[in-house]
């Protein structure tokens, strides 16, 4: 079958009031359902057969009614007449907006909020509205109903919803109200969870008169009532939810006459919970001698059988028994045993690793409680034992990568290399003689501009280009100077001129018919080597400079012979003497 839930139900889910009852619409014929829901361990209190409708008891204090989806026509007031229909059709035909609402169950639409009548709007103003205008008239039951919901959630009825409601009570249309009717709305004084002032309420608007004259709020037991709510409350802080509705009725008739009483019970469309008010007593006192016997003879004991019984009997003993063992085991129940919780070494369990988001915590939680209540955790070490098999395994030490300087340090140092072989010897000074001051103003100047910072060896390069003085030129040596003789040639060798730093420079020319080492200038990696004497036919100092080469991109100088290959090295200074030379010459 189609299946929705439906009326009140929808109602408090959406505004947040508890949930007791549950109300489903099926299109389909209910009925059949009888046989299904007992089997599935319901208890069947009562049924409607014109409206096809069933009320079942479930263990866990939960009320259901089952109904057929229908439309209802009135040709005389209070008298309806049935037509099966679909669950809009349903919902069109309640009382008020805000039970005209259903969630779908089936697959598909699951969760599907059914709302024709917008009640949701009207559940956000807080409002009764009638579905129909001639509600109250075909229906009287829903003035009763209006009073009951106004009692319990502190709505309004709506403007015009106020006005029907005092023109159908003035015309006096409850007095077409249904037996059947009269008895549903008898019964639902009961399972409200503040039937006194349900009763107040109703006895205030006139209502009870024509529903039951002989009951009336002074017939109630009102301290009663109000210490069996304070035992509610109790239960419930600690995890018993009771229904109320039996022990309620019990105390709500307390003075009524047993005959008066007797008729009210036969209103009650749901004799199953008139014999669960009459038993009780009964179930009661079967609950008193579980709870004083051998199964109950430890705290951990007595709180598992307090909390896992049928609650109901659990409410009505806790109120009605005057034995004091009883008396003795509710009391530490209620106020004693539940102090044990703040005796749970949460600071020992953070730190053995036993934290909430460990699956078994709740279990956990509650099986120290059972070792507090008993008295079996009393010291650090025997909790810090009890402990142990739930703490988990400590994690691995986290891996921490470093970085090794090693390589830095082994790069560091072959710069520090490369920067010691570019310092210039004597002999390289004495050739750079035409450029130095060049060189050197250059230098200045473009330092103002270079960014990243030099190494300490090109520093001091500088600094010894800047403090040498000018050199004469080579040929200016050489023509001052009178041509050594042989011996003393062979006594002071001239020590070979050293290749040109700087690509594109070229040496200067020694003394002709002088057998001197011929060096090969460093022009470019591409660049010929030049003879000595197209050597002497172009000085550098009027050779075009070459175009300036990277320091890094330059290649080694091809020599003449094995002393000037030995003595070359790469050049790593920029090529800053051509760019010099070029700007001299212009």
């Amino acid at each position: 079958m189609t299946v929705f839930l439906a009326g009140g139900a929808v109602r408090d889910l959406s505004t947040g009031f508890p949930v007791r009852d549950l109300d489903f619409s099926v299109q389909g014929n209910a009925l059949k359902l009888k046989k299904a829901l007992e089997k599935a361990g319901g208890k069947l209190w009562g049924e409607h057969e014109p409206t096809r409708t069933l009320f079942f008891w479930f263990p866990g204090s939960v009320r259901i009614e089952i109904s057929s989806t229908r439309r209802e026509d009135y040709p005389k007031l209070g008298k309806p007449v049935y037509h099966w229909a679909t669950i809009v059709e349903d919902l069109r035909r309640r009382d008020f907006t805000a039970n005209a609402m259903a969630i779908s169950l089936n697959e598909g639409s699951y969760g599907l909020l059914l709302d024709p009548m917008n009640g949701i709007a009207d559940i956000e103003a807080r409002h009764l509205r009638l579905v129909s205008n001639y509600g109250f008239l075909e229906d009287p039951s829903r003035m009763i109903r209006a009073t009951r919901l106004a009692a319990r959630t502190g709505w309004e009825m709506e403007e015009r919803t106020k006005v029907r409601y005092e023109n159908a009570k003035a015309e006096d249309g409850i007095d077409s109200l249904s037996p059947y009717l009269k008895g549903y709305e008898l019964e639902e004084i009961g399972h409200e969870e503040d039937a006194l002032k349900i009763l107040r309420a109703l006895e205030a608007e006139g209502w009870i008169k024509h529903l039951f004259p002989a009951w009336t709020s002074a017939k109630a037991d009102l301290a009663g009532l109000e210490n069996l709510h304070r035992i509610l409350i109790q239960l419930l802080m600690q995890g018993v939810n009771p229904d109320p509705s039996a022990a309620q009725m019990q105390l709500l008739t307390a003075k009524l006459p047993p005959k008066d009483l007797s008729a009210l019970k036969k209103m009650f469309p749901c004799q199953g919970f008139v014999e669960q008010w009459d038993q009780l007593d009964e179930d009661a006192k079967e609950f008193a001698k579980v709870l004083t016997g051998r199964e109950a003879h430890t705290p951990s004991a007595t709180w598992k059988l307090v909390t896992s019984y049928q609650p109901e009997p659990v409410l009505w003993l806790a109120y009605s028994s005057k034995s004091a063992p009883v008396q003795a085991k509710f009391k530490n129940f209620f106020t004693v045993w539940p102090e044990a919780r703040q005796n749970v070494p949460v600071a020992l369990m953070q730190e053995m690793r036993i934290t909430p988001e460990l699956p078994d915590y709740a279990k956990l939680l509650q099986e120290m409680f059972y070792q507090l209540i008993d008295g079996k955790l009393q010291t650090p070490e025997e909790m810090r034992a009890f402990l142990e098999p739930w703490s988990p395994p400590a994690p691995p030490p986290p891996v921490t990568f470093r970085r090794t300087r090693g390589r830095r340090s082994e790069t560091k140092r072959m710069d520090e290399d490369e920067d010691e072989n570019e310092m210039p010897d004597a002999g390289s000074l004495e050739g750079d003689e035409d450029l130095d001051h060049d060189e050197a103003d250059e230098d200045e100047s473009e330092d103002k501009e270079i960014i990243p910072p030099m190494p300490p060896a090109r520093i001091a390069t500088k600094a010894v280009k800047k403090a040498a003085p000018e050199a004469p030129s080579a040929a200016e040596k050489s023509a001052a100077k009178p041509a050594p003789e042989a011996g003393n040639k062979a006594k002071h060798p001239v020590p070979p001129a050293k290749p040109e730093k700087a690509a594109g420079k070229a040496p200067e020319k020694p003394a002709a018919k002088k057998p001197e080492p011929k060096p090969a200038p460093a022009k470019s990696a591409k660049a010929p080597v030049k003879s000595a004497a197209k050597t002497v036919a172009k000085p550098a100092a009027k050779k075009p400079a070459h175009k300036p080469v990277p320091a890094k991109k330059a290649a080694k100088p091809v020599h003449a012979h094995t002393h000037a290959q030995k003595a070359a090295k790469p050049a790593h200074k920029p090529a800053k003497s051509a760019a010099a030379a070029k700007k001299k010459k212009h």
